[in-house]
């Protein structure tokens, strides 16, 4: 799919656009750590402009339609500056974790410009060993997480020798502004489209009644399931509390080998682990702010990837939501994850994502202050208490003009009232934890990164004990 100018965006990109607020940033990205000196800043962005052309999405801006009459569209930038998006900074002494991890915490506290592409990306010296970081920011109404994975082809290569670059052969030369009447037409475009494949949608129905009648079934119960999760809210944590716009980040590794360890150990999936994990260091967070947690469960927003294989790299969000089971009242960390994989197997079977995916859709016609309501109920705290989110990442090494990448740590958001956020990637044999949290209401976001280590040891102990013990 072609990222053109004009295009307009989908329902969910919209969302975040609608969800955004003064203390709601609604940007993702990730830190990553790369070996070696640090390149220059020219050669940086050399790096880049040579590899623009492979995401046009970066050199457009938003504009909005004449009268609100549809979502807005993306439209080339005349003026766009590559030295804008490309920030250069370097860690005050020593230049060490806590350094970097606060840095990383001021850049996503800072909203991104509307009136520019929204995107930076962050060459950071000054940190500690032979080694540079880069920190990468995106509205979340541009790009998604598997998108992301896609787009880091702009700057990251396969070995540290590439081929040189293909380039499209020729300057960048963008699109005029639109004015009124051309952005009018194009949120009338855009609504026929919607039409047209909705009328197509139709005739298929036509010609194969029996199998429209399954999926209509099918989706009717998933939006049953969905309304039903909205009856039975989330309980109240001292996570769900009014939030600032200032962030705290915390940075946890481990090894993907010790998670398919305790899965292989006891069943479930990697997620499964994850969640599991996440809620035993959950647990302990609450008990050491004094909250009791019998009968507590808490529930976490799981973003799953609608994405198709030959849209990989399209950009935009394809993404429905499931709300995975957090069992913080289970003491045992083996019945806890035995509890969270049967859970999410149920979620699996049930029509959740089917309903969540079609309430997308009909919201292509949703006028945007429908789509704005529409999305503040999607990130209501009756409904969870925080997001969890886990990107599949390559399993083999990146490189940046020739040095590798060694490490990977992603940042989600925080919406209204939810003071953590909590992503996982995967990258080359890691599995990494970046978490984070509201300044004012998560001081001790430490702890939850030190529990999340300790949950993680405690059951690949078990499960090493569980392998070796004849049965």
């Amino acid at each position: 799919m072609a990222q053109r100018h004009l295009d307009r965006l989908t329902p969910v990109d919209a969302s975040f656009l609608h969800q955004e607020g003064p203390t709601s940033h609604m940007h993702v990205g990730g830190l990553t750590i790369v070996e070696g000196p640090p390149p220059s800043m020219d050669e940086f962005l050399e790096q880049i402009r040579r590899r623009l052309h492979l995401v046009p999405r970066y050199r457009h801006k938003l504009a909005h339609t004449a009268l609100d009459s549809g979502r807005p569209v993306w439209i080339d930038d005349p003026s766009f500056n590559l030295e804008y998006h490309i920030r250069h900074a370097a860690l005050p002494t020593p230049g060490g974790w806590e350094q970097l991890q606060g840095l990383t915490a001021w850049i996503f506290s800072q909203q991104l410009d509307r009136s520019k592409p929204l995107w930076e990306m962050w060459l950071i010296e000054g940190l500690q060993g032979d080694r540079f970081a880069l920190i990468s920011k995106s509205h979340h109404a541009l790009i998604d997480g598997i998108a992301g994975i896609d787009l880091a082809t702009v700057l990251f290569d396969l070995s540290p020798d590439p081929p040189p670059p293909r380039h499209s052969g020729r300057a960048w030369q963008p699109h005029s502004e639109p004015g009124v009447a051309e952005l009018l037409a194009a949120g009338l475009l855009g609504a026929v489209r919607t039409g047209l494949a909705l009328a197509e949608g139709a005739l298929d129905a036509l010609s194969h009644p029996d199998h429209a009648l399954a999926r209509a079934r099918e989706a009717a119960e998933g939006i049953g399931e969905i309304v039903w999760a909205g009856l039975n809210p989330a309980p109240e944590t001292p996570l769900n509390v009014d939030i600032g716009p200032h962030r705290r980040f915390v940075g946890v590794g481990s090894s993907l080998q010790d998670f398919k360890l305790v899965k292989n150990a006891f069943g479930g999936t990697v997620n499964d682990v994850v969640l599991a994990v996440v809620a035993g260091a959950l647990r302990s967070f609450l008990i050491s702010r004094g909250v009791r947690t019998e009968g507590m469960e808490m529930r976490a927003l799981v973003p799953v990837s609608v994405r198709a294989e030959d849209e990989h790299g399209a950009g935009g969000n394809r993404i429905v939501v499931m709300r995975g089971p957090l069992p913080v009242y289970i003491a045992d960390p083996v019945q806890r994850l035995r509890f969270v994989s049967a859970a999410m197997d149920g979620l699996k079977e049930s029509k959740q994502a089917l309903g969540a995916e079609v309430i997308a859709g009909v919201q292509n016609f949703a006028p945007p202050t429908i789509l704005a309501q529409a999305s503040r109920l999607n990130f209501s705290t009756r409904l969870f208490n925080l997001l969890v989110t886990n990107v599949p990442g390559p399993q083999f090494p990146l490189y940046v003009l020739g040095r590798e990448m060694l490490e990977a740590y992603p940042v989600a958001f925080l919406p209204q009232h939810h003071a953590l956020a909590i992503a996982i990637m995967s990258y080359n044999g890691q599995m990494n934890f970046g978490l984070l949290g509201d300044f004012d209401a998560l001081p001790d976001i430490d702890s939850v990164g030190e529990s999340i280590a300790e949950e993680l040891a405690t059951l690949v102990s078990l499960a090493r004990e569980a392998v070796t013990t004849p049965a």
